[in-house]
């Protein structure tokens, strides 16, 4: 990897303006090391030891904190399911990454994003604007993430789960995709969990695999769901039963 790509654009690093294709000049000062054909856009603000991997895309105006990784390419076991192509990672307008955080190529994270500090976001995984990813939560490959999410600390969001818009994952929770933990042929596909608009799910619950958590349901704090929940349903316990409906004042158009 080069200090900077040809096509590097002006943004802010650790010493100072990056004049376009100057990126080099910073690296003794701890500036960003940027690779080949990376695209920087205006007013983005470097930390210190950034890396920027060949081919990424950081959008105007994109704050990237000290130690982050971005664009890093996948390296996978021979008998991984996460094999796949793997294009360029983007970062759109107004997009921030923490301290220490990895992203990898072949994501796309949209306008206004804030991946928190030490987070790890896998390949081909998409994030709608002005979600926030916390502080040390893991997305893995191919996740759909939609707009105005909140992932808090320490979540698992496993490969292929989809989340819509305004769904709330609370600290610790997990979701899974392998109901065998590995004892199935290569041709078997795994199942993450669908987290449907606006949906609430407390801390430390387990989503098993393939579940559907229902439009603007709840899942209370420390439940382990192993089977769909109806949209607006209240549901917790171990394994998680429906106990009521989730009232009309705390609908999301009560709280925009």
């Amino acid at each position: 990897m080069s200090s900077a790509g040809p096509n590097a654009g002006t943004g802010t690093g650790a010493g100072g303006p990056l004049p376009p294709g100057a990126g080099g000049s910073l690296q003794g000062a701890g500036g960003p090391l940027l690779g080949e054909g990376v695209r920087v856009g205006e007013g983005v603000r470097f930390g210190a030891y950034v890396v920027v991997h060949d081919g990424t895309i950081v959008g105007d105006e994109c704050s990237i904190e000290d130690h982050a990784v971005l664009g890093k390419r996948p390296r996978l076991a021979a008998h991984s399911s996460a094999a796949g192509q793997v294009g360029a990672l983007q970062l759109g307008a107004g997009a921030s990454v923490g301290t220490g955080a990895v992203v990898f190529a072949g994501t796309s994270v949209g306008a206004h994003v804030i991946v928190g500090d030490q987070s790890f976001v896998r390949e081909r995984t998409s994030i709608g604007e002005r979600s926030v990813i916390g502080r040390g939560s893991v997305v893995d490959n191919d996740v759909q993430i939609g707009a105005r999410v909140r992932v808090q600390t320490n979540v698992y969001l496993t490969a292929f789960t989809i989340v819509e818009d305004d769904v709330f994952v609370g600290p610790g929770a997990l979701t899974t995709n392998d109901d065998t933990m590995a004892r199935h042929g290569a041709d078997t596909p795994t199942r993450g969990a669908t987290l449907r608009r606006a949906c609430r799910v407390g801390g430390g619950a387990v989503l098993t695999p393939g579940v559907e958590i229902g439009e603007e349901a709840f899942v209370a704090a420390g439940a382990v769901v192993t089977r769909d929940v109806p949209a607006r349903a209240v549901v917790m316990g171990v394994p998680a039963r429906v106990v009521r409906e989730v009232s009309e004042q705390d609908l999301l158009e009560r709280w925009r």
